[in-house]
């Protein structure tokens, strides 16, 4: 317990950021790792203006409704490895899909690329509608 209210403040000190409080982060068992994120943490993630936000749904799904300034990089398209590419690796990335399957599958790719990935844990099913 100790270790993890180290690396909380760790965290907190080096992100300054409230979305690095939550510990959810997943780990697959090939030691990939991502943060799921509940609606209000994600809502401060896209706080900062640094975040890349994914959409891993069909364009279909995407033009039918999605949180504003996304970028719709279909998870099940077969370019998506490719497409992933021009991202920054060097800033985070949220990744949303509508219930949040898809978007694990998204987050463990990126992860595996080395980037820091958060999760919108229920999906886009579970964002405030406006």
């Amino acid at each position: 317990m100790k270790k993890l209210i180290l690396l909380f403040s760790l965290l907190t000190v080096c992100f300054g950021k409230s979305y690095a409080s939550r510990m959810d982060w997943v780990t697959s068992p090939d030691s990939v790792s991502f943060q799921n994120l509940s609606v209000s943490d994600f809502q401060k993630l896209l706080a900062d203006t640094t975040v890349q936000l994914i959409d891993v749904r069909t364009p279909a799904e995407f033009e039918a409704g999605h949180i504003p300034h996304a970028l719709n990089i279909d998870v099940k398209e077969v370019n998506f490895e490719k497409n992933i590419k021009t991202l920054d690796p060097s800033r985070p990335v949220a990744v949303y899909c509508r219930s949040g399957v898809r978007s694990r599958k998204a987050a463990r790719k990126l992860a595996e690329k080395g980037f820091r990935v958060y999760n919108l844990d229920k999906g886009f099913l579970s964002w405030p509608k406006h």
